[in-house]
């Protein structure tokens, strides 16, 4: 990942959270021209002493003014819709997963699977073991497999939640009495971290995510334990 994303945007574990990334770049970089060209007209204009009383208009420069900034916004435009609808487009999922926002705890269901659902609690802090994260540890981690497309029903049970996690690039609002979905793929192993993002009350900021992403093998065997 470039320099620019690095800070400002988590490392990328997902395909999508990567192209979110290139797009920041992308973005950022046409910024980046847009004003040091500014800045460096309006200091040719502080500095020099050209000087021309009879020029009162030109329709060229109107022109460019006008049709370049079309260009510009082009440029930008296209790569937006195009993350737009990949995040929108769901593609055969291999697992379905179903979260519900509580104040102030998850509660997830493996819906391909019977009876294995759970809650997941943040960890209190006199609980808490040395090697823990801080207001980010939670008590049953969602499990799922690496290299796998996986979709995910969010609601909520009370108030408006929102399910994110930045490091796959998703943030999903979960509302009472509505089911909204996502899909994601998780590129390698490892934890990632992810917090309610909807003021959703006075324990808003207790309410933690954890996905812990593992191989195939090991998902079914961690199944078959539950089953």
């Amino acid at each position: 990942m470039s320099t620019w994303s690095n800070l400002n945007l988590q490392n990328s574990n997902s395909p999508i959270m990567e192209q979110l990334s290139f797009f920041h770049d992308h973005a950022l970089l046409i910024l980046i021209l847009i004003t040091s060209f500014i800045s460096y007209m309006f200091l040719m204009m502080f500095f020099n002493k050209f000087i021309n009383r009879n020029l009162l208009h030109s329709q060229m420069i109107e022109m460019i003014w006008t049709i370049l900034p079309i260009f510009i916004l082009l440029f930008i435009a296209f790569p937006s819709l195009q993350i737009l609808y990949m995040l929108d487009e769901i593609n055969d999922p291999l697992l379905s997963i179903k979260s519900i926002g509580h104040q102030w705890y998850w509660s997830y269901e493996y819906s391909d699977f019977p009876k294995i659902e759970f809650d997941s609690y943040m960890i209190p802090i006199n609980e808490m073991k040395s090697h823990y994260f801080r207001l980010l540890e939670v008590d049953n981690r969602l499990i799922l497999p690496i290299k796998s497309q996986i979709r995910i029903l969010i609601s909520s049970s009370d108030v408006i939640h929102s399910w994110t996690i930045p490091s796959l690039g998703i943030k999903v609002d979960g509302s009472p009495g509505r089911l909204n979905q996502t899909n994601f793929y998780i590129n390698r192993p490892g934890i990632f971290f992810g917090q309610c993002s909807e003021i959703c009350g006075v324990n808003h900021s207790f309410m933690p995510i954890i996905i812990e992403s593992i191989p195939m093998k090991m998902f079914l065997n961690w199944l078959n334990k539950k089953i």
